[in-house]
């Protein structure tokens, strides 16, 4: 099944890498607003042109896509535009992966390589779990957050919608991390971060309160 993949960046590499390793799915072409990186080509898959372009794809009948941006925000943004042109958004979820038969999945999640999801996970719409992240039993992470690489939550961990979790934090069992809260790599998290909040460190302080912006 013709695939297309929208976020011709970094992550989007990342992404077309799980996306041939998980082998269910033929990428077709990039979609990317940058207009610096329309027709070159990124390991032999074409970026096609700028968002306008997915009527085209449909006509073509390409109806499989994953937003393969960073920017939480951005990628959420994005997932309505594939929902109003009726694209299928896809999971991708790389084979060194170990992803618990009792875990819930929803639309546009990227496993990658070494990620761990055990038992009785949720993972919302547009969640990033990036490489070696481990998302231990009974959490749950809302749409749009990103566990960044190395990561490492311990049961029964909160994760809001939005929320960034930076590379090699640990966060200890039955904690919330808030709606669009950010955690610094490397923080050692022992008690709730509230929405909207900055927390770095170890243990982890809140260092800023940012306020809420309109959706």
């Amino acid at each position: 099944m013709d695939l297309v993949i929208i976020g011709a960046g970094g992550h989007g590499r990342v992404v077309l890498d799980v996306v041939r390793a998980e082998g269910k799915y033929n990428p077709v072409g990039f979609i990317d607003a940058n207009a610096s990186l329309a027709s070159s080509m990124i390991h032999d898959v074409p970026v096609i042109g700028a968002p306008n372009q997915l009527p085209k794809l449909k006509q073509k009948k390409v109806r499989h896509a994953i937003i393969a941006i960073g920017d939480n925000r951005t990628r959420m943004r994005y997932l309505q535009m594939l929902d109003d042109y009726m694209f299928e958004l896809v999971n991708a979820i790389h084979p060194s992966a170990s992803l618990s038969q009792t875990a819930s999945l929803g639309r546009n999640i990227v496993i990658a390589a070494g990620a761990v999801v055990c038992t009785d996970a949720a993972i919302g719409d547009c969640v990033i779990v990036n490489t070696s992240a481990v998302v231990d039993h009974e959490c749950v992470v809302e749409s749009g957050a990103h566990v960044c690489p190395g990561v490492l939550l311990a049961g029964r961990v909160k994760i809001g919608a939005g929320a960034f979790v930076g590379m090699g934090a640990k966060v200890i069992q039955c904690l919330s991390i808030g709606e669009n809260a950010v955690v610094g790599a490397g923080a050692v998290v022992l008690r709730d971060v509230p929405a909207n909040c900055t927390a770095v460190g170890n243990p982890a302080r809140i260092i800023k309160t940012t306020i809420a912006q309109a959706a």
